[in-house]
């Protein structure tokens, strides 16, 4: 079983325009409402292909009736923690001439005490059975970088693998904690190491804790960093970058890194030709389920031709497995 964590989640709310022209009035077709936040789409691509998935958030007040309603409907097992606080809102404007996405995020209420002591308890709880668990999505207040790097380590020391994908502090702190994977994009990355360059922005996650770090470079595709792996990682991209709605995109990605973990809870760390291989095809799936999501109307969907993309895929850089690894925790 996977485990997906969304401290906090939102209820999506996504419309799809013709074209958006800013500072005029649109009317556009029925809008649609869906249990969303990262944490929870990643919960979808997985149950989708196949994968025994168990989805932990949070609901409350009116959009969060709501959420709980819809994660009903679709089947995918989940637990959610009432809180008092409203569940967020998320508003997705879909320009349909430009293949661009407006995106409005709320914040998100506060997290009482007790609420996400409740919550880290039982994303512990459930996370020590789990075969890999992710952590997904921005940190609501009350709920901040301690508390996750707190959760990251226990389970880290459980002997759960542990992919985060979040922003600022709480990245650092879930790398300092020893996170399996981190999955930030390019912005996310420089925004928390003060380097532009993702290859060495991501070197200096791996300094600070992690294990392997995949960042999503746009259209550029995405690039895979690892301790086991001496050189500049392993680039994936696709021929020609797709236009859609990119929503859903580092979800799907995230997915693909958690499946690949719960298969081979081995693969950021081994060394050898089977990790090496084992990251090379992680690279090729995550670009191929990331661009997929990009063709889908709603985040926590892959397009049926995700095998075709995955063929598609451009892999470059090969892995120096050969060179001597110089993670601290692996050497005498």
């Amino acid at each position: 079983m996977i485990l997906t964590v969304t401290p906090n989640p939102a209820e999506d709310l996504t419309w799809h325009l013709a074209e958006l022209r800013p500072g005029e009035t649109h009317r556009v077709p029925t809008g649609v409402s869906r249990a969303g936040g990262k944490g929870l789409n990643v919960a979808r691509v997985l149950a989708a292909e196949g994968h025994e998935v168990l989805a932990l958030s949070t609901a409350g007040g009116a959009a969060g009736a709501r959420l709980a309603a819809d994660l009903e409907r679709s089947g995918i097992p989940h637990r959610l923690v009432p809180v008092q606080g409203e569940t967020r809102r998320s508003l997705a404007l879909v320009d349909e001439a430009s293949g661009e996405t407006t995106i409005l995020n709320e914040h998100g209420a506060r997290l009482a005490d007790d609420e996400a002591r409740t919550l880290l308890a039982e994303a512990a709880r459930l996370g020590r059975r789990a075969q890999a668990v992710v952590i997904s999505g921005s940190l609501p207040p009350g709920f901040g970088p301690d508390e996750l790097a707190g959760l990251v380590a226990e389970l880290v020391a459980a002997g759960t693998p542990v992919i985060v994908d979040t922003s600022g502090p709480g990245l650092l702190a879930s790398a300092r904690a020893g996170a399996t994977v981190l999955k930030p994009n390019r912005d996310e990355l420089a925004e928390v190491t003060g380097d532009d360059d993702p290859v060495a922005g991501g070197r200096a996650l791996l300094e600070a804790g992690a294990r392997m770090v995949l960042v999503s470079l746009g259209t550029e595709g995405l690039l895979v960093l690892s301790h086991a792996d001496r050189s500049d990682g392993v680039r994936a991209r696709l021929p020609q970058p797709l236009h859609g709605n990119a929503t859903g995109a580092g979800d799907a990605a995230v997915a693909a890194i958690a499946a690949a973990v719960a298969a081979m809870p081995s693969l950021a760390s081994d060394p050898g030709p089977e990790g090496v291989g084992a990251r090379t095809a992680l690279a090729r799936r995550a670009t191929a389920w990331s661009a997929s999501a990009v063709l889908m109307p709603l985040a926590g969907a892959l397009s049926p031709d995700h095998a075709r993309l995955e063929a598609e895929v451009v892999v470059t850089g090969h892995p120096d497995s050969s060179a001597p690894n110089t993670d601290p925790r692996t050497t005498a």
